[in-house]
């Protein structure tokens, strides 16, 4: 199941209009919409989870996470606006931590047990931003940096804050403003040259610089067929060049270290990844160490140019992963040698050797169109032979001097393979042949250390999921922040005597003053309630206000409150969007919490806002419609003959002014009822439930009396 993240930049700048008529933060929406639409194509996008984290403030920045459907992605990205600062670095780790936050309570790192291709989560990070300078509350720095304090419990044991399943790339937007682009580019896109660029490398992505709109659609078909399930590994070249072989190398020295993806293919059945052997450590588990050494995010993977032939015996199973095109795969391929392969090693995995034995190889195709990873056990070329002698020579029923072969080769395998060989064994039809005693590796303190953390991952886990839409609060004032370590003109003792010298009131002191420091003061916002100012010309201003429009200016240009101050007119503080025209429950929001009654028996008014007339329909009765319903079944019931039929039943609403008539007891009980009425009373005789009524000799219904009358 892919995650995609999108990453918006919700700083200021991109409120800049491009040649198209609409702002960056316009496009960027627009982008993640199409891309959704193109996605939606691939019948394997039914499974995939969407976030969106923004530049906010953590934790205000999460805006749609593991809980939110995708109803609530749509509504966050349509409300999102651009305000405040260009703060990637904390961006990006929000994002990242925001990934990994349920790894450790899944064990999908498996850490110090073997990395599994098959444990993986995989993820893409798009992020849409304008490339400009990066802007912080302490500067504006030159390099793109993440903060290092991450909240997330067990960040220590990987050295980057990503992981070999997370990849990101970047849309750097670099639309015109003016006019649009006549000498559009066709073909391929080129990298974008902000800092960003060197991030999405290291993770395994890239970055595009888009120049015009058509550019932007051609950056994300590319995005959305980059969206595979797969791992990021380092392949290294260890020892000496192969002899070349058919045509000369065409790609120089590139293929000796590349970056790239092994796709991971899904079961068709099941739809889940299913492998069988890790990709070992780079370290020896040591059961007397307390803690286990931080591992790289990509595993470094050493392949020997040496010729070998591939090793497979029957029933063994191995696992097979296909290499992204790389400079590295285009070498092999070109050497046109499909029966060979070159065996594939991680440093400091055994025991003894610094290199490491063989877990694997990687091979060509047959049919010379792609390159693929086969994982095997650790040290194969030692464990195949010893076991197809089992197989075919001693039938199961092995000696003493393959029972001590075995024992040796167990010696120098990694701890945590055993479960995987048992379980292979198992296959092969040779259960018994590793003993239930041996353990895994890990020492005590380690296993304890690691349940620990995936407890701790949890907590945070529920607190960063409840954190996830929440507002971030208005800003009261503007911190005015203090440089030096000295201390601040506040807490001197002449301190008023100085206040005069600065202000012209009294002589100026020729002391150490520094002007600038004001530690822990607030530059108070303006009152939304108070008029704007319409200054037209810096030289209007009067002196004494210049502190205050300084203010609305640093209020409007970063957004970073919600009392948009803007120099316009009197209107504005007036003018609100249509769409929030007649919200009164968010005014009453906002309304202090009314006083308690005075008699707390007395009932709770209601709230009439609207309707002067409106009143509790749980009280009142039913209109003219169930008396038609009811009018008819309540003549079923008794004989119209019963003389106290009519006093017996009760109304259940009060009649209209018209039909309301004093009520006579009975007196002929022998009474008819007129068959007809005349006219447009014909249509109401069924309407209205008789009440009788004594004129002279003939009894009518109460309408007829009406209308007599």
């Amino acid at each position: 199941m892919p995650i995609l993240l999108f990453l918006l930049d919700t700083s200021a700048s991109m409120n800049q209009r491009t040649y198209l008529g609409t702002t960056y933060l316009d496009v960027a929406k627009g982008a993640v919409e199409v891309f959704m639409k193109l996605r939606a194509r691939d019948p394997a996008s039914r499974g995939d989870r969407y976030m969106l984290v923004t530049f906010d403030d953590p934790p205000y920045g999460v805006k749609a996470g593991w809980k939110e459907n995708h109803a609530t992605f749509m509504c966050e990205l349509k409300n999102l606006q651009a305000s405040g600062l260009t703060t990637l670095g904390h961006a990006l780790r929000t994002s990242f931590d925001l990934l990994n936050l349920n790894r450790l309570v899944s064990g999908i790192d498996n850490y110090g047990q073997g990395r599994n291709p098959f444990f993986l989560e995989p993820s893409v990070i798009i992020t849409i931003t304008d490339g400009n300078k990066l802007t912080h509350s302490t500067g504006v720095p030159d390099e793109l940096h993440l903060p290092l304090n991450s909240p997330l419990a067990g960040s220590e044991l990987t050295k980057e804050p990503f992981r070999w399943d997370q990849r990101l790339f970047a849309l750097v937007l670099r639309l015109p403003g003016a006019v649009a682009p006549n000498n559009e580019q066709l073909g391929s896109v080129p990298t974008d040259e902000s800092a960003i660029t060197q991030m999405c490398e290291v993770t395994g992505g890239r970055s595009y610089c888009v120049r015009t709109q058509r550019m932007l659609n051609q950056c994300l078909e590319s995005l959305v067929q980059k969206v595979q399930s797969g791992v990021v590994i380092n392949f290294e070249k260890t020892g000496p060049d192969p002899p070349l072989v058919g045509e000369v190398n065409s790609v120089g020295q590139l293929w000796h270290s590349c970056h790239k993806l092994i796709y991971v293919r899904p079961n068709p059945k099941t739809g889940v990844p299913v492998g069988h052997w890790p990709i070992p450590e780079s370290f020896w588990p040591d059961q007397n160490s307390p803690t286990l050494p931080p591992r790289t995010a990509h595993p470094v993977v050493r392949f020997s140019c040496v010729d070998c032939e591939p090793m497979v015996i029957d029933k063994l199973p191995f696992d097979k992963y296909e290499l992204e095109p790389s400079p590295l795969t285009q070498y092999i391929l070109e050497r046109k040698s499909p029966h060979m392969c070159w065996q594939v090693f991680v440093s400091s995995s055994g025991k003894q050797n610094d290199l490491g034995h063989p877990f694997g190889y990687l091979k060509a195709s047959t049919t010379l169109t792609c390159v693929n990873l086969f994982v095997m056990p650790y040290n194969y070329p030692v464990l195949l032979p010893l076991l197809d002698d089992l197989f075919k020579v001693h039938k199961l029923k092995p000696n003493l001097k393959w029972r001590q072969a075995f024992e040796m080769y167990l010696k120098t395998m990694p701890p945590y393979y055993l479960l995987p060989l048992k379980k292979a064994l198992r296959m092969m039809g040779a259960p018994n042949l590793i003993a239930d005693t041996m353990d895994c590796g890990l020492s005590y303190s380690v296993i304890s250390y690691l349940k620990k953390l995936s407890q701790q991952a949890k907590i945070e886990s529920d607190r960063l999921i409840v954190s996830v839409g929440k507002k971030a609060p208005q800003e009261t004032g503007i911190k005015v922040k203090n440089h030096s370590s000295s201390l601040s003109l506040a807490h001197r003792r002449d301190f008023r005597q100085l206040l005069q010298g600065i202000t012209g009131e009294g002589p100026l002191r020729p002391v150490d003053i520094n002007f600038k420091e004001f530690a822990g003061f607030q530059i108070a916002l303006l009152h939304k309630d108070v008029k704007p100012q319409a200054y037209r010309n810096a030289y209007d201003i009067p002196r004494r206000n210049l502190l205050d429009q300084l203010t609305r200016m640093r209020s409007n240009l970063l957004r970073t409150s919600q009392k948009l101050i803007r120099g316009q007119d009197e209107d504005y503080l007036h003018s609100i969007p249509v769409a929030q025209m007649g919200n009164y429950q968010e005014y009453l929001k906002m309304m202090p919490s009314p006083l308690r009654e005075i008699d707390p028996d007395q009932p709770k008014r209601l709230h009439t806002f609207g309707n002067p007339f409106k009143q509790d329909k749980k009280g009142m009765m039913i209109d003219e419609a169930d008396e038609f319903v009811a009018g008819p079944q309540n003549k079923k019931r008794g004989n119209s003959n019963d003389a106290n039929s009519s006093a017996t039943m009760k109304r259940r609403r009060s009649m209209s002014p018209l039909l309301r008539r004093p009520q006579t007891p009975p007196g002929n009980t022998n009474h008819m009822v007129v068959g007809k009425n005349p006219g447009g009373v014909q249509g109401q005789q069924n309407l209205i439930k008789p009440i009788p009524q004594h004129k002279g000799n003939c009894t009518v219904s109460t309408t007829d009396c009406a209308l007599l009358q």
